[in-house]
């Protein structure tokens, strides 16, 4: 009998389709991908030079910064000389002390190095100046909160120890712990307003306070009042730049803070909608310290302008120094320069991610408004020790 040939082929077709349809193919493993900081040991003389003032404004914030940070056992020996060292002598004492390391950005897969980079990014800020009243009247009509009551904070590493560090903020809702209000939610909340420990004039000037985390406030008889960063409502800090580029409202090259400011005094009706773009918010804290000193920071001392800088806790212990270049095209900024780790920010994440503090007032403002500058890093650690025994 005669098969008919195209059957004998489909047939076969049938059956090849059919073994590879039933072929068990192993699962591909999914692929690792972690971060990781490495160090390498370098002499000063591998290091950009750094001019002597810069050495002296460093020393100082290094000892103001050594109050707390020299009852560490690992600090204490080179904190005690650092307080015996005149200023003529900063960077012999820097030279002497210290051992730099260069900092880099291991990227790996399933524990294998594929790339490293050695450079981050530095912004800057700084103390502003605003005009208010501790009580609402006049123009003074944009609240600073005070933390309220109805703000809870929860240290997770009581429950979960692996978690140490890590905190959730929220309210409480009938029985149930839910996140608190965002920043626009806040602004439409009078209720709050017998919180309030200041009123100002301008809604921008009182939201890049909360970028800012501290500053002074001018009052109507002349005198001044601090504050400073008290609590957070718990939620991470959203640019209104990006918002604005969005709408069309500004071009990515025009964005700065000062750029800003000029097109919300243009549009004051949408102003309160720009705001609301970054969820996050700060409770603020009368801070009754000495007004020829630097706000003080996270390590709970004094900033000091142009040496003192902003870290990712999770990566640097508060009070260690580095030696930071950086290099911007536009606008034009380079500089070298030695700083100490004293403050920290909700926008500050990474291992080399420095926000740098310019000081006081406006002409530091215009400063800290147009930086934002690529960052290379060597981490200054006593002699004898590695980077990880700094942080103990």
């Amino acid at each position: 009998m005669m098969r008919n040939p195209l059957l004998r082929v489909g047939l076969l077709s049938t059956l090849t389709l059919l073994a590879a349809c039933t072929t068990t193919q192993e699962p591909e493993t999914p692929v690792k991908k972690t971060v990781e900081t490495r160090f390498e040991a370098v002499e000063f003389s591998a290091l950009p030079d750094v001019a002597p003032a810069d050495w002296e404004a460093a020393l100082e914030a290094f000892r103001t910064g050594c109050e707390p940070l020299g009852k560490r056992p690992n600090w204490r020996d080179v904190c005690r000389r650092a307080v015996e060292t005149g200023p003529q002598d900063a960077e012999t004492f820097f030279r002497s002390n210290f051992t730099p390391w260069h900092v880099r950005v291991a990227r790996l897969e399933n524990g294998e190095e594929v790339s490293s980079d050695d450079t981050g990014l530095m912004t800057g800020y700084y103390e502003p100046l605003l005009r208010g009243s501790r009580v609402r009247q006049g123009p003074y009509v944009h609240p600073l909160y005070g933390v309220p009551d109805d703000l809870i904070q929860v240290d997770l590493a009581d429950v979960y120890p692996q978690l140490k560090g890590l905190r959730l903020r929220g309210k409480v809702v009938g029985r149930k712990l839910v996140p608190y209000d965002t920043r626009g939610e806040i602004q439409e909340r009078s209720d709050l307003d017998r919180w309030a420990i200041a009123w100002v004039d301008d809604p921008v000037d009182a939201f890049f306070l909360h970028i800012q985390g501290s500053g002074r406030i001018r009052l109507p008889d002349g005198g001044f009042m601090r504050v400073g960063f008290a609590d957070q409502n718990g939620y991470g800090y959203r640019s209104i730049g990006n918002w604005l580029i969005q709408k069309g409202h500004l071009k990515p090259h025009e964005l700065s803070m000062q750029r800003i400011r000029r097109w919300a005094k243009e549009h004051p009706a949408q102003v309160k909608e720009a705001l609301a773009q970054n969820p996050s918010y700060v409770f603020f804290e009368e801070r009754k310290t000495d007004p020829t000193k630097g706000p003080v920071g996270a390590q709970g001392v004094p900033l000091t302008p142009m040496a003192s800088v902003a870290v990712d806790p999770r990566h640097w212990r508060l009070g260690t120094p580095f030696v930071v270049s950086v290099s911007q095209e536009s606008p034009s900024l380079h500089f070298t320069r030695p700083v100490v780790a004293q403050d920290t920010g909700g926008a500050i994440r990474g291992a080399i991610r420095f926000d740098y503090f310019w000081g006081f007032g406006d002409e530091a403002g215009a400063s800290a408004g147009r930086q934002k500058s690529e960052a290379r890093a060597w981490v200054l650690i006593p002699n004898g020790l590695r980077p990880e025994d700094a942080k103990e």
